[in-house]
């Protein structure tokens, strides 16, 4: 690595739009190829790129000019996308979570660690300014030993303005699979990798009603929990209780907070890259919450940084939006599902380091010096 990736799109629906936007700023990514089964979405996005061609997906994965693949399919495709473009010699990065289940992912860094390739998963929201921040903070012990954390996204359900939200209420779908990563991710960049979980679910309707685009009006069937709650203990012994719901209107919860010793923290959306970080220290308890200056993380960030960090990365070093962290994350989201069955608690198998802080910085003054 340490050389632009020339990158390839496989899957141009809803979130291609949002890489688009930050993908031609990123020095180490050229973005070469599009390709998708439905060759109109693909021909559009390569129209609104200079220099992108639109290709079919067996084109795309032959082409030896691309040696990255940008995986942007649904979830039940991530696996098999992968496998793929693995086989065809090429590194992945995906959209998360990296496989439908862990067997699935499993094989997938199994056959990149056979091929020598590297596999990137999203979310790289962790990489910005906002969840960096936090977790310098507790790096550097301004809330003493961390004891809990709490982490909760509520809403009515993607329906209302996804135009074809089937995927959400089938196996592999659900609030936990499809915002869960962000928060899990967090967690674990925060507080460690986790140990084990326990946890319940529940669902209050077996259809949801198409709110926009084509579709709008037309039901779709429920056949998942889409309320799901659980605490997750990390290797450190902090537990983090974790509220995922697509079944609630509203909530004036932090997304998340961290508790420690000597303080507490409130930290930005996960789901986006920056935000404030406040805290409330234990003789200023009467005061209330200050704002932390951004102290860590990458300014200004984007969807695809964690691509481009991939790329930045030395040969031998594990980039910091890696497989192995997805996996984990996949893993522990996996055991909450099991547990939500049985109401037992079940031991999260996988393990993961907590990848390296994103120092106070711009990727293109990085860039700029790891390129030069």
């Amino acid at each position: 690595m340490g050389e632009p990736l020339n990158v390839g799109i496989i899957g141009c629906g809803a979130i291609v739009a949002q890489y688009l936007k930050t993908l031609p700023s990123l020095e180490s990514v050229n973005l070469r190829a599009v390709a998708d089964l439905d060759p109109g979405r693909a021909q559009a996005v390569a129209d609104s790129q200079e220099g992108v061609r639109a290709l079919t997906v067996d084109e795309l994965l032959a082409d030896p000019g691309i040696d990255t693949v940008l995986n942007l399919t649904i979830p039940a495709a991530h696996a098999e996308v992968a496998s793929r473009a693995i086989a065809a010699g090429k590194n992945v990065y995906g959209e998360k979570p990296l496989a439908a289940n862990t067997t699935e992912a499993r094989e997938v860094l199994a056959l990149a660690q056979a091929a020598g390739v590297r596999v990137g998963c999203a979310p790289d929201t962790v990489l910005g300014t906002g969840i960096q921040t936090a977790r310098h903070a507790i790096d550097d012990g301004l809330i003493g030993r961390p004891i809990s954390a709490t982490a909760t996204m509520v809403t009515p359900g993607h329906e209302r303005w996804h135009p074809n939200p089937d995927f959400y209420y089938v196996p592999g779908g659900g609030p936990l699979l499809d915002m869960g990563p962000y928060y899990v991710t967090a967690l674990v960049t925060l507080l460690g990798p986790v140990t084990s979980v326990i946890g319940a679910a529940s669902h209050t309707r077996k259809e949801r009603t198409i709110g926009s685009g084509p579709r709008a009006g037309e039901s779709v069937p429920v056949s998942i929990d889409t309320h799901v709650t659980g605490v997750l203990v990390h290797e450190s012994g902090a537990l983090s209780t974790l509220v995922m719901s697509f079944d609630a209107v509203q909530t004036r919860s932090s997304n998340i907070e961290i508790h420690g010793e000597l303080a507490s923290l409130t930290v930005p959306d996960p789901n986006y890259f920056d935000g404030e970080v406040s805290i409330c220290t234990l003789p200023n308890r009467e005061v209330g919450w200050e704002v932390l200056p951004a102290s860590a993380g990458y300014i200004g960030a984007g969807r695809g940084y964690g691509l481009a960090d991939m790329a930045l990365t030395p040969a031998g070093e594990q980039h910091r939006a890696n497989g192995d962290l997805a996996y984990h994350v996949l893993d522990v989201m996996e055991s909450l599902l099991q547990s939500t069955v049985g109401g037992i608690s079940i031991p999260v198998r996988s393990t993961a380091e907590r990848p390296r802080e994103v120092p106070l910085t711009t990727l293109s003054d990085l860039a700029a010096s790891a390129l030069r």
